[in-house]
């Protein structure tokens, strides 16, 4: 009698210690589980049931379990720090577009609702982190419509439009948004880009992003990019007009950017000045019309320093620099190409190691004396 009730005690024991331990430890984590009362992979639109639970818990992590949940419509989170959350992802949790998805929108929209520029209230730097968001060809992935301090973290983009837009930011165009460890997948087709920015003053570092027509297009100044790496493999449908990365404003900052196999590595549309630092282009195939290192539309006012273009022989024209307009001001340090591969002139004007470089800017401080003059 006494070993049986020794063993009933033994057993009440350990399963109050794991009740206990189960309790601590959602207790520590503190998040609101969406399986709890959303199904995944019911094959249903659960869009209204997860926006429910977005609304219903202020200032709650959104903890989503893996399986699939599909979304009719895109989910919105809160601006307002008052209200925010965050959106954390198990690795194999996914949140896709269904097929029949009626809006040209992104997946999930950080700061989509409840408009707020506000940085002192506590929940303002809600995020997304984890998992996977799925455009299914039809949907863009993950926006950042308004508020500060946004981050995506660790987080997988697949079949996605325009995988992340950045949108124009709540503080006069500034966004402050961090991005880091994101992998972008695209739809491969001329309107796919892999990260789309119009606000101001964000940060992005180590993203991948591939079957893209523009790795990343640039609206805005004050970003920071580190270890960008867009991979161009789509069908070559106008592949002329693929660009890495295109900056239509200036005053951004690239370091150790890498653009591969697109038609054009790295582009500017306006007269703005960029710093790239340690960046590289490379070409695996030797079959197309022209590979572009740099290419400014207008003027080239853009420092380049240790910039690399590797390219690749055959019967391709390869170009370092094209430029639309001759009197930039542009710098060219420490160039490395081979240039038995080279088949233009134009960078030579702004190389610093090029005798050209100094009778170039010579004449052109001579022309600009002489307007002003």
């Amino acid at each position: 009698m006494k070993k049986i009730l020794s063993l009933i005690m033994v057993t009440v024991i350990v399963l109050s210690s794991l009740s206990f331990s189960a309790f601590a430890a959602n207790n520590v984590t503190g998040c609101v589980t969406v399986s709890d009362t959303v199904e995944p992979n019911s094959g249903k639109d659960v869009s209204e049931e997860i926006q429910k639970i977005i609304d219903d818990n202020p200032n709650r992590t959104i903890y989503f379990p893996d399986g699939e949940y599909l979304l009719g419509k895109p989910i919105f989170t809160p601006a307002d720090p008052k209200k925010s959350v965050s959106l954390e992802l198990s690795d194999f949790a996914v949140l896709k577009a269904t097929g029949d998805w009626a809006s040209g929108e992104a997946v999930v929209q950080l700061g989509g609702k409840d408009a707020a520029n506000d940085t002192l209230t506590n929940g303002s730097n809600y995020s997304l982190e984890g998992g996977i968001i799925d455009g299914n060809g039809v949907a863009d992935g993950i926006s950042i419509n308004g508020g500060r301090e946004t981050m995506v973290r660790y987080a997988s983009i697949k079949h996605a439009v325009v995988g992340l837009h950045i949108m124009h930011g709540a503080n006069s165009g500034s966004s402050d948004a961090d991005i880091t460890g994101v992998n972008i997948i695209g739809t491969g087709g001329t309107d796919s880009i892999g990260m789309l920015i119009e606000g101001n003053d964000n940060t992005v570092t180590n993203v991948r992003i591939g079957y893209v027509f523009t790795g990343v297009l640039l609206k805005s100044s004050g970003n920071m990019l580190r270890n960008v790496h867009p991979l161009y493999y789509s069908d070559y449908t106008d592949y002329q007009n693929s660009s890495g990365f295109v900056d239509e404003f200036g005053s951004n900052w690239f370091d150790y950017c890498y653009s591969d196999q697109f038609a054009v590595g790295f582009r500017t549309t306006g007269n703005g000045a960029g710093i790239y630092n340690n960046c590289f282009c490379y070409w695996y195939s030797s079959d197309k019309d022209r590979h572009t290192a740099f290419k400014a539309e207008k003027a080239f006012n853009s420092t380049l320093t240790n910039f690399t273009a590797d390219f690749t022989g055959g019967d391709t024209e390869n170009v370092v620099l094209s430029v639309g307009n001759p009197f930039g001001r542009g710098i060219i340090d420490n160039l490395r190409i081979d240039k038995d591969e080279i088949d233009d002139f134009t960078y030579k004007m702004y190389d610093k190691n090029s005798f050209i470089f100094g009778k170039f800017f010579g004449f052109f401080s001579f022309i600009i004396a002489a307007i002003k003059g």
